[in-house]
């Protein structure tokens, strides 16, 4: 292969994060070139532009990428070392500081009331209805229909609480090792890129070449 037209070897992971709606190949690409001018060329290629209106994500095909580099060096070889299909999803910036503080006491108000709960709870052999007997009974002062505003608050609480839970949070700890919740939740992740994209595909929604 001559200096003219070096090799490209180009990585995308299976689930790419972006923060600007104006996604450019640097955004979801890893490239490496002896001409490192071409590299800094094609980083600036700009992939797509995410609407006003959309934050769904977009699934596109390496070929595309390809086809993109080639419109500006047709001789060029690009060997691709990732995935043939990813997912480009859109996050937000980052909330303000005193929203995260305001979430972190949110979640230790809860934590301590459901291991209140728990505790109440099991020193009645689990017996939920009872115990939301005993504490309407004493909040109000008044005898329970066991169809209040506790057994309402509980239940949609469960369903409210599982939705959250799978589709909107996610830790990493990089100095430890995974546990078994982080491992489902990886689970989760690879099943649901795999969906996006096998449904985009038989859609024909999938971003690729003519």
């Amino acid at each position: 292969m001559s200096s003219n037209n070096p090799d490209l070897y180009m990585k995308i992971e299976r689930n790419v994060v972006v923060t600007e709606r104006k996604v450019k190949l640097s955004d979801i690409a890893k490239f490496e070139c002896i001409d490192k001018n071409i590299i800094n060329h094609i980083n600036t290629i700009t992939v797509l532009t995410f609407p006003k209106e959309r934050v769904a994500p977009y699934v596109v095909s390496v070929l595309k990428i390809i086809e993109m580099i080639h419109e500006i060096y047709p001789n060029i070889t690009v060997n691709n070392e990732g995935e043939t299909s990813f997912v480009i999803n859109l996050k937000e910036k980052e909330p303000a500081k005193w929203i995260k503080i305001i979430k972190v006491l949110f979640v230790c108000m809860i934590t301590f009331f459901g291991a209140s709960f728990s505790i109440m709870t099991f020193n009645n052999d689990v017996g939920l209805d009872t115990m939301f007997i005993q504490l309407y009974s004493l909040m109000t002062g008044y005898e329970s229909s066991g169809f209040t505003v506790l057994e309402i608050s509980y239940s949609l609480g469960i369903g409210v609480g599982i939705l959250i839970f799978f589709n909107h949070f996610k830790y990493k700890k990089a100095e430890s090792d995974p546990t078994p919740i982080q491992v489902e939740m990886e689970m989760y992740e690879e099943d649901l890129e795999t969906a996006l994209i096998d449904t985009a595909s038989r859609k024909g929604e999938i971003i690729d070449v003519d």
